[in-house]
Parts: structure tokens; sequence; C-alpha cells
């Protein structure tokens, strides 16, 4: 008997957008449709949910989702608003779900509605009290798709997040045609991407797309980022090209760069009526800095130019955020194939006996759908999951490394440590004594 037969399944999506969420919509819609259930959409996420509204939600045919699949953004909206923050939130999210009579849900998102969507199982999912009124006698299956541009959520090995990959084919030719303006007019580009935990996105556009240099939080390997030591890394690639008769780059940072130094270190850095000058600090309802409230770019560029002036060089920059006009693009081949293997595992995932007993993250390794219980995949102790980093042991990162133009251990002896030096204000030994730290990553 198909246990999917005659319910009712719910989907929403939460957290910022990505390529690709209107392909596990239709995906999942369809499947379901398949399987004898009515299919309930519900909009912007979890907002109207923690209201009580009970009329922020559409029936979904198939005609609403097929002509939908190809296209970028979603159809059902997205919202940030986390459920779990106050009880009460959350049981006005279960009170719609029992009004409505959903037996499963399939939540869309990144790390924080995966975690959302654990609190629904964990309430009245498989094995949970099942205490809330119109659910004592039966639960509601609920599985997670992932979704983020950034790739940092913790799937097997080799398995992306659905949408990163059409975030960083599109930010490679982005970054390749800032690259030539770079060249043609002797700048340098300072450029942001998304990427808040991990450095993936940062380090796969500026790899594919031949940038100068790439830095992410990770090469720091646990040790303190600060503006200063980030901006050098910067400078030290600026001097290398010099030597070369070469005044034009393209630099790439991880926009977690800036979290990673955090608003003390760049308070100590700036001053707070200086840090003003570049947007609001400001946190969001699952505690992360607004980054977004941060021009982190002007921040960097104008800090680049207070540093290079002080060792008496000259340098034209350019700053530009990266990752907006990437989230609601038209998925490429990759992402339009993935996520329909994705809807389609999260229904047979609801539909199989493996639901009845918990809830799940759906991942797929080497083509075969693989849910990954919520109890393994979040850390009680942070209600979040562990982010996936890049691996920067790999040989991977020491190639992307290879190809880069950054101050090594060989630049600061003899002769080339003369000619570095003779770029600026620096005495030779001033000079090693400054960047020696900036050569290790």
């Amino acid at each position: 008997m198909n246990p999917l037969q005659g319910g009712r399944l719910g989907i929403l999506v939460g957290g910022g957008p990505a390529p690709g969420i209107n392909g596990v919509i239709a995906s999942v819609t369809i499947e379901a449709i398949n399987h004898g259930m009515e299919v309930i959409g519900f909009q912007n996420g979890f907002r109207h949910l923690v209201e009580g509204s009970t009329t922020h939600n559409r029936k979904l045919l198939v005609d609403d989702v097929a002509p939908n699949y190809l296209r970028g953004g979603s159809i059902l909206g997205t919202a940030r608003t986390n459920p779990a923050k106050k009880e009460e939130d959350m049981l006005r999210v279960l009170d719609v779900f029992r009004k409505l009579k959903l037996t499963a849900l399939v939540t869309i998102g990144g790390d924080d509605t995966a975690f959302s969507g654990s609190q629904v199982a964990k309430r009245i999912g498989p094995g949970s009290p099942q205490n809330v009124a119109g659910f004592e006698n039966n639960f509601l299956r609920v599985c997670h798709v992932p979704k983020t541009i950034d790739n940092d959520l913790p799937l097997p090995e080799g398995t992306p997040t659905f949408g990163f990959e059409t975030a960083r084919h599109l930010g490679v030719f982005t970054t390749r045609a800032l690259h030539a303006d770079a060249r043609t007019t002797g700048r340098w580009y300072i450029i942001i991407s998304m990427g808040r935990a991990a450095g993936h996105l940062a380090l796969g556009i500026g790899k594919a797309a031949a940038a100068t240099i790439t830095i992410i939080p990770e090469e720091y390997r646990n040790q303190p980022v600060t503006l200063e030591n980030l901006t050098d890394r910067i400078i030290g690639s600026i001097l290398k090209r010099k030597l070369r008769n070469r005044e034009y780059g393209v630099c790439v940072l991880a926009e977690g760069l800036i979290e990673s130094i955090g608003e003390k270190g760049l308070i100590s850095a700036l001053g707070e009526a200086e840090l003003s000058h570049y947007g609001r600090v400001e946190r969001d309802d699952h505690g992360h800095l607004r980054l977004g409230e941060i021009e982190f770019g002007r921040l960097i560029k104008d800090y680049l130019r207070s540093r290079l002036k002080e060792l008496g060089v000259k340098v034209d920059f350019i700053d530009k955020d990266l990752g907006y006009e990437l989230r609601s693009a038209d998925p490429i081949p990759y992402d339009a194939e993935y996520t329909r293997d994705l809807g389609f595992g999260a229904v047979k995932f609801l539909s199989s006996e493996a639901a009845s007993k918990f809830g799940a993250i759906i991942s797929f390794i080497d083509g075969r759908m693989v849910p990954l219980p919520f109890e393994q995949m979040i850390d009680p102790k942070t209600s979040r999951m562990r982010p996936r980093k890049v691996n920067v042991d790999s040989e991977s990162f020491q190639c992307a490394c290879r190809y880069m133009i950054r101050l090594e251990p060989a630049d600061l002896e003899g002769d080339r440590l003369k000619a570095l030096a003779a770029l600026t204000k620096l005495s030779p030994e001033q000079f090693r004594e400054r960047f020696l730290q900036v050569t290790h990553f």
C-alpha cells in the first residue's frame, strides 16, 4: 500500500534564492501527484505560517509547475523567518499544518531551513511525542532538499548543493569579463563573492576564471583573520604583478572573510565611526551578520588605498559584489537535471518505510538517493549543520594557489626581495618583516 495515497503534501522554500528551486518544486509536485497526493505550496517560507495564516498557500497542479521547471527564482517566493526562534511561533506553524491536514512536508533551503524542518519533525514527525492537537494518532513525514549557492552544507564528499554549479558558471563569465576590463583599463577589480561560511564559490569562480588571486577564510587555518593581513595579501599580489609590468589584476574574496574578521576586528582596524560609513552592523533571525548591510568591497578598496599610499604605491581599484545576480538565474543543465533527481528522491523517501521512522535531508551519491537523518546532520549544540569547508590540504586547493600570483617565501630572499622593496618606501628588511606572515597559506 502506498502510504502517500490520498494524503496532502506541503512545500515551502526558505533562505536565499538559488538556481533550480523551481525545478525541485516542479519535480516534487509532479511526483507527489503521481502518488495520488494533493500538493499545497506555502508562499514565502515560514513567514505567514508563524502568524497562523491558512490563506497564504495554494494548491499546485502539474500545469502550474511544469512551465517553470527551467526558470530561475521561486514561484513560491522565499523568506528567512525562523519558526523555531519562539515556541509560540512554532505552535502556530504546526496548527496550520493540522488545519490543512498535511501528511507530508518538503522544505527547500539551506542550513537554517533544514533546522526549521527538523524542528517540525521533532514535534510531529516520526517518533515525536505527537502532543500537538490533531496529530495524536498520526505523524507528519518530513524531508529537506538542501539548497545554497555557497555549497557549504555537509553533504557526502563530491556532492554539491543545487544552485552552486549554476552560480559558479555565471560568476566565471562575469569575472572573465571584468578581467578583460582590468587589462584594458589598467586597474584592479576587487570582487566579493557570496559564501558566508565557506569559500567554495569564491574559489570555484576564481580558479576557473584565472583570477590573479582568490582569498578564502579557510586558508587562514584557524588563525585570526585581520583586515591588515587580508589587505597585505592583496598588496603582495599587486607588487608581484608590478615587477612583471602588469598594472592590473582581479582579486576574488569570499564574503565570509568579513565574518571571520568580525565586528570587533573591523572596529579595531577602522574605528566605530569609520565602520559606520560602510553600513550597519546587523544580524538576522538566525543570528548571522547581515553581510549585505556592510559594503565589504568598498571597505577593502578604501583600506587598500590607504595602506598602499603609506607605501608610496598608487593603484586604481573598482569593487564589485558578485552574488545577487547569480541566485535567481535560470539553472544550467547540471542543476536542471540535479533538481529533478532531488525532487523525485524527496517523494521516494517520503513514501518509504524509512520516512515512518525519521525525517531526513535528501542527498544523491553516485546517482542513488541517500536520506541523511536530521539527527546525524544537525549539531544539537549549535542547532545548525556543521559547515562543509574548503579542504585547503587537497591537491585541488594547491593547484588553485599554484596559478595565483601571491607572495611566496622565495620572494623574500636576495634580489627578489630587493626588487619588491624598491617598489615601496620600505627597506628590504622592513618589507620582509611586514610581508613574511602573508606567505603562509
